[in-house]
């Protein structure tokens, strides 16, 4: 399965990643690239858990237009 993610910089330099789609998915790295493996297996991780819990695996993600 393939899901979006998003990864920024935080203040103090580690990377954050999340997965907009399963609520509370959210992992760091010190690198981009370390961020991008630890959301892989935290994504795992999260859906296993909302399975166990009859949760629905993700949510729905919708784009807004905002004029700026």
């Amino acid at each position: 399965m393939k899901f979006p993610i998003v990864i920024y910089a935080d203040d103090n330099g580690m990377f954050i990643a999340e997965c907009p789609v399963i609520p509370g998915c959210v992992s760091q790295g010190k690198t981009e690239e370390e961020a991008r493996q630890n959301i892989q297996e935290a994504i795992r991780e999260c859906l296993e858990v909302r399975m166990e819990k009859g949760l629905p695996l993700t949510v729905e993600s919708q784009e807004v237009e905002v004029a700026v």
